[in-house]
């Protein structure tokens, strides 16, 4: 690692990234450089707080992510927790924990990252802290967002009756990560967009998913949202999570879940079904949710004005506790509660 000492290291990482006026038209009073960051909660709001912590050898390898994607998706995934509650992020903390041998230009790199997605997203980094480690790097973001008090949206609220949505079409992280395990190449010979143009957009899905803060504002401001939630874990975690916090039965309909051209054709090679990828992959960060059945149409028209896709996949029944699929063949199966979990050892 460099020379430098800590506070240096982070003027290194941090001086110049935002703006001085940007951060005030942030709200923010105090940002990095003292004990602790001050800025203003708008009037009428609620804050909203998250963090996510990505590990090398857990979360990432060098040859399943650059230095620039760790820092960019460690921001992204936790701004797309925000996105779920409807809220609009405005700061994030970050805590950097280093190896003694880490060089100073791969730091550089995630923190360009960092600054990339934050400054896309309109989140300023007002401090966090920077530490040495035995382990690989660990980075964790803590971002705070605002929502208009009460409004926050929940994984709680889903209705009989609500129909079950989707922002985006699913699984291509995964099936990005599985290609990425499977060559074991550097990034330098990684797919380019354009020339192998699906393996490319599968890894970019991976690498840099994008928070769906537009669509959760939309979904906020709609007042007929019930609940929801971010695909982290993979839909068939994301739905169980809904269906146990609202208790109620989630049904998904095989033939509305959308599949991505270029996930449908890694499929093929790879003899899978996509719905392997779909279900069970996760870190699409894209938002399932239910809503009432009888706006859907309406939400449809106002997702697809603002240049995005509303999916409806399903629906909500008092029938049953848990997540089922019906299938294309008509028969209706159990989904089992799995994804991406740390602590499974199978």
């Amino acid at each position: 690692m460099s020379s430098l000492d800590e506070f240096a290291l982070i003027r290194r990482l941090t001086e110049g990234k935002q703006s001085a006026a940007f951060q005030q038209a942030s709200g923010v009073d105090i940002g990095i450089g003292d004990d602790a960051a001050v800025a203003y909660l708008a009037p009428g709001c609620q804050l909203v707080m998250t963090c996510d912590t990505m590990t090398e050898s857990v979360h990432f390898q060098p040859h399943t992510m650059r230095d620039s994607d760790v820092g960019y998706k460690a921001m992204a995934a936790a701004i797309s927790d925000i996105a779920a509650m409807g809220a609009i992020p405005r700061y994030a903390l970050v805590a950097l924990s280093i190896p003694q041998e880490t060089p100073q230009h791969k730091l550089e790199a995630v923190y360009q990252g960092l600054y990339e997605c934050a400054n896309r997203w309109s989140v300023v980094i007002v401090g966090g802290d920077t530490t040495s480690c035995i382990g690989g790097l660990t980075l964790t973001v803590t971002v705070i967002g605002e929502v208009p008090d009460g409004q926050a949206l929940l994984r709680s609220t889903a209705k009989t009756g609500d129909v079950v949505f989707a922002t985006g079409e699913l699984g291509c992280s995964a099936a990005g990560l599985e290609y990425l395990l499977q060559q074991a190449l550097p990034s330098e010979q990684w797919p380019q967009a354009g020339k192998d143009s699906a393996e490319a957009r599968l890894i970019a899905a991976h690498c840099r998913p994008e928070p769906q803060i537009e669509m959760g504002q939309l979904l906020q401001q709609s007042k007929v949202c019930g609940a929801l939630n971010d695909v982290s874990d993979g839909l068939a975690s994301e739905a169980w999570e809904i269906a146990q916090a609202s208790g109620v039965g989630i049904d998904l309909i095989e033939d509305r879940i959308p599949i991505a051209d270029e996930l449908m054709a890694y499929a093929e090679k790879a003899e899978k079904d996509p719905l392997h990828y779909i279900l069970y992959g996760g870190e699409d960060y894209k938002l399932i949710g239910t809503m009432q059945a009888e706006h859907a149409i309406e939400m449809q028209i106002k997702f697809r004005e603002a240049g995005h896709t509303l999916y409806i996949i399903g629906y909500v029944n008092a029938e049953d506790s848990g997540v089922r699929l019906v299938q294309s063949s008509g028969y209706v199966v159990p989904i089992d509660k799995k994804g991406y979990n740390h602590f499974r050892k199978d």
